[in-house]
């Protein structure tokens, strides 16, 4: 690139981006994203400024609607924001709050003492990304209204009416210019969002409607019956628990404590099941979901690990010769929730998700430690059961631990050993490594012959893999497929597990496009959720989009496809796009092998021109519930999804 010359380079070279304009030009660094996760958040922020009037102590009730057009609107019975002018900025002090970034109650001393959201940018941002924003407030007996366009103010505050009620609402619309992808808001993404805030807030009613009649649609009809639920939680987190543990087995009713200093507020409930999940803990900073981590979840996890095994040797469970219950072995089956608030929260990691106030640590450290004990002293039948549940999880972990070193000393888990199906890529970058695990022998050689061997890996997968949501670890490594997966990765699991040490970074799953290809993707998936968390949180995991049908000329001598197609919707439509459907004839794919080399590399596996989807998980929650209670051992839970949900299916292939 260019420089500029020396003797050129001036004040002139040097761009200055005021008001708002900075985040029009950069809307990433302060929303993540913009396609929908940022689409979203504008919402969230808008919400949290009603939430931080809840933790004042002055909100109960939050209305959301997604509106025909899509815009939304976010309705509180707060004290509304204030109207009168601001001494330094010389204008209402509500204009100051849409139109001047890190503005607001949030900083300095006058305003909130603890704040939701993640980043801080507030109201400001959501008024920068969207093409027009208006703002009534309530209060003082009276109802002002202002608005804005990009940003920019366009109709000064004005007085509309009289109001006996205070509060404030915010209608926005966001900027197709920024959200280029889509401006369409996803009713149970922001559904899934208002539960978790109602579960951390208690007594706080979240209300969401939705007006439109075609909720896929950007513009559609008002609906006849607008959609609308409703989270209200007395119990706050307690209740927050009992909706994870919904349908499994538990070996006591939740247990609760919460405790404060000046560095901040935690609450902790937690309730232990017979499930072999160790990864049932969440953990929240200022109502932001720490998917990383931090210093709170360290806190817990010692205190945690600490007390059950003082526990269990003061009442001789665990004997002198005894080694010490791991904290894998104490979380065995546990559901918790850490919800901590503090003043001044710092967030780091790779999606600044990761709590790194060293404060917070001690504090929770000493709650759960002194509350915990205390429950397993007052309460001795479950405190045996959780014991003795954490007993089983060390045995089955010395078993497990005893079979790795045997298939270690057979070669089958030896990093130099790498499984005999697997077709290595020459590749030894992570980053630029993929490897598709995939369905059977015969798509198997297919996708062999059609990869680049350069960074492409293929693991074909014989039948279906072992369900580990009702395996424990040790009979999980005793499957050959599992081994082979676990191998051909490279970060082992349970304790030895190391993110750092995946030899590819796409893992790729490649099955067929009916139902048994669906089920071994459920399987698959279900192992990534429960022994390999972190490889989909550093978004590692997808899944291929074969073509399901293919249009070809009817009686020609060329086996050219004219068109591969993907749904069945999307066949209707391509149909309906040629003067004489006659002319072709259409081929289903009911299986990867039934397409030769050529056609998989061109539809699936070229980077250039294939579909991947990246697996995420968005609400931890519901990704907990969603994997019990599909791939549990209980049945009513499948039941139940089955029935609520038959109507919603479209096509079935048997």
């Amino acid at each position: 690139m260019a420089s500029i010359p020396e003797e050129h380079y001036g004040a002139d070279d040097i761009k200055v981006l005021k008001g708002l304009e900075a985040v029009r030009k950069r809307p990433g660094m302060y929303i993540g994203s913009t396609g929908p996760l940022g689409l979203h958040h504008l919402v969230y922020e808008v919400v949290d400024n009603s939430v931080d009037e809840a933790l004042a102590g002055y909100c109960d009730h939050i209305q959301v609607f997604i509106r025909p057009d899509n815009s939304i609107q976010v309705i509180d019975n707060g004290r509304g924001i204030p109207v009168e002018r601001h001494k330094t900025e010389k204008m209402p002090t509500v204009e100051v709050v849409l139109t001047i970034l890190h503005a607001g109650g949030k900083f300095g001393d006058g305003g909130y003492k603890v704040s939701g959201g993640l980043h801080g940018v507030g109201v400001s941002v959501v008024n920068a990304l969207s093409q027009r924003v208006v703002v009534n407030v309530r209060r003082d007996r009276k109802e002002y209204e202002i608005e804005f366009k990009r940003g920019k103010t366009t109709t000064k505050l004005h007085e509309v009416g009289k109001s006996r009620k205070t509060g404030t609402t915010v209608t926005f619309w966001p900027d197709p210019e920024i959200f280029t992808d889509t401006c369409v808001y996803d009713f149970d993404t922001l559904a899934s969002r208002f539960r978790e805030m109602a579960f951390l807030n208690k007594g706080l009613k979240i209300e969401l409607t939705d007006q439109r009649s075609d909720p896929r649609a950007l513009v559609s009809e008002p609906a006849a019956e607008p959609r609308t639920v409703s989270f209200k939680y007395d119990g706050g987190i307690i209740d927050f628990v009992k909706y994870l543990n919904e349908g499994k087995d538990t070996l006591n009713k939740p247990i609760y404590f919460a405790a404060e200093n000046e560095d901040g507020t935690v609450e902790v409930a937690m309730q232990w099941t017979s499930s072999y999940s160790s990864n049932g803990v969440l953990a929240f900073a200022n109502n932001i979901n720490t998917h990383e981590g931090g210093t709170h979840l360290d806190g817990f996890k010692q205190a945690v690990t600490r007390t059950i095994n003082d526990y269990a040797r003061s009442k001789g469970i665990l004997k002198e010769k005894d080694n010490n219950l791991s904290g894998d072995d104490c979380r065995e089956g546990l559901a918790a929730i850490i919800s901590v608030k503090l003043h001044e929260p710092e967030f780091e990691g790779q999606t600044k998700t990761k709590l790194g106030n060293t404060e917070i640590r001690g504090l929770v450290q000493t709650a759960v430690t002194k509350g915990l004990a205390e429950y397993l002293e007052e309460n001795p039948a479950p405190a045996k059961r959780i014991v003795g549940k954490a007993s089983q999880a060390l045995k089955a972990r010395e078993a497990a631990r005893k079979a790795r070193e045997a298939t270690r000393r057979k070669g089958v888990l030896d990093s130099f050993s790498l499984p005999g199906k697997l077709a290595d890529c020459s590749s030894k970058d992570p980053s630029q490594s993929e490897i598709f695990i995939v369905e059977g022998d015969s798509a198997g050689g297919s996708a062999k012959q059609a990869r680049d061997r350069k960074y492409q890996a293929i693991l074909p997968l014989r039948g279906k893999i072992l369900n580990v949501e009702r395996a424990g670890l040790h009979r999980s490594l005793s499957s050959d497929t599992i081994s082979s997966l676990i191998t051909a990765i490279g970060t082992n699991i349970g304790e030895d597990f190391d993110a750092d040490k995946a030899r590819y970074h796409r893992i790729i799953i490649m099955t067929d496009a009916d139902v048994d290809g669906a089920h071994i993707r459920c399987l698959l998936l279900t192992f990534f959720y429960r022994y390999m968390p972190e490889l989909i949180n550093r978004g590692y995991i997808y899944i291929a989009q074969p073509p399901i049908f293919g249009l070809k000329k009817k009686n020609s001598k060329s086996p050219k496809v004219e068109r591969y197609i993907y749904d069945e919707k999307a066949l209707s439509s391509t149909l309906a796009e040629y003067d004489n459907p006659d002319k072709f004839d259409v081929q289903r794919y009911k299986g990867l092998g039934e397409m030769d080399p050529e056609q998989l590399w061109e539809t699936t596996m070229e980077p250039a021109s294939r579909t991947l989807l990246q697996v995420n998980i968005d609400d931890a929650a519901e990704a907990e519930r969603a994997v019990s209670d599909l791939m549990g051992d209980k049945v009513e839970p499948r039941r139940d999804f089955i029935q609520s949900h038959a109507r919603d299916v479209r096509f079935l292939d048997i």
